[in-house]
């Protein structure tokens, strides 16, 4: 039986939304001790399934969080979700937390991890021109695997997202350590400069996002130029486009980045043609079959 709306899965159960819930003693709920991968679903087929679940697994891997059931399996249970939701074009939150312990940190208190697929609507910007700042709050680089892991904790972003929302702009743009740019609070960043595409390299502390790399994709198969290498935010200023890139952002031009225009202040032509081949293949993932 499918049901159309809002769909949770819990450790082998399926739950309407409102009566979707996790314990208290849960260490992803008490100390952001969890990963998880944001996914899009279209007209019933799943974008990048196969990426986001090899990511997911090696995020949890780098922290030594034992996910109960294979890759394989996690898919079928994600598409079963995606399948009795009844939602066509969706969002899908997939999340394994290190489970119920106590109150103290150790993990070994938390004999086994615990599996949530959440399936929703998802709205991010009604714009589709985005203005920006950078963050005073710097990417989070206390050790070489954390930038890599996408895990629960998102406090440096949120602080980067709260600068944003202060002076009423869409987005904040991390810098990081070194004062180099890094990433949007939940995307990657491109500029395009004398027709030449840049963006930030896995060095600059950045989540190697999946729709970043189907759009590296996408320029190569247009003959584009694009490289990843260190950026200066005054190569953000002074380029002739700019856009971001993420599983919910999709391809979005960035037209002001700090009260400088970029370009002339519109979608440029590059980023245009990126975005027309992203929604030609967008829709060509795994299909959903249940039921």
């Amino acid at each position: 039986m499918t049901q159309k709306g809002g769909l949770v899965y819990i450790d082998g159960q399926f739950l309407p939304k409102r009566e979707a819930k996790v314990s208290v003693y849960d260490h992803g709920f008490l100390y952001g001790d969890g990963v998880f991968e944001g996914i899009r679903t279209y007209n019933g087929r799943v974008f990048k399934l196969d990426e986001h679940i090899k990511r997911l697994y090696e995020s949890a891997k780098s922290m030594e969080l034992s996910i109960p059931i294979s890759e394989e399996d996690m898919k079928r249970t994600i598409l079963e979700t995606i399948g009795r939701s009844g939602l066509k074009d969706a969002y899908v939150r997939a999340v394994v937390t290190r489970g119920i312990g106590d109150l103290g940190l150790d993990p070994r208190k938390c004999p086994k991890s615990s599996i949530i697929i959440i399936v929703d609507n998802i709205v991010v910007w009604k714009e589709r021109s985005l203005k920006a700042i950078t963050a005073t709050t710097r990417r989070n680089a206390a050790s070489a695997l954390n930038p890599m892991i996408k895990s629960l904790n998102y406090l440096n972003n949120i602080l980067a997202k709260l600068e944003a929302n202060r002076v009423d702009v869409d987005e904040a743009i991390m810098l990081n350590q070194r004062g180099l740019v890094c990433e949007g609070t939940g995307d990657n960043i491109f500029i395009v400069k004398d027709g030449v595409i840049a963006t930030p390299p896995p060095s600059a502390n950045m989540i190697v996002g999946i729709t970043r790399g189907v759009v590296m994709e996408l320029a190569a198969k247009e003959g584009l130029e694009a490289e990843e290498r260190d950026i200066t935010v005054h190569e953000v200023y002074n380029a002739d486009e700019a856009f971001l890139t993420g599983t919910a952002a999709e391809v979005m031009p960035l037209v002001e980045v700090d009260g400088r225009r970029i370009g002339n202040g519109e979608q440029g032509p590059i980023t245009m043609t990126l975005t027309e081949r992203f929604n030609d293949i967008k829709r060509s993932g795994t299909l959903v079959d249940y039921g």
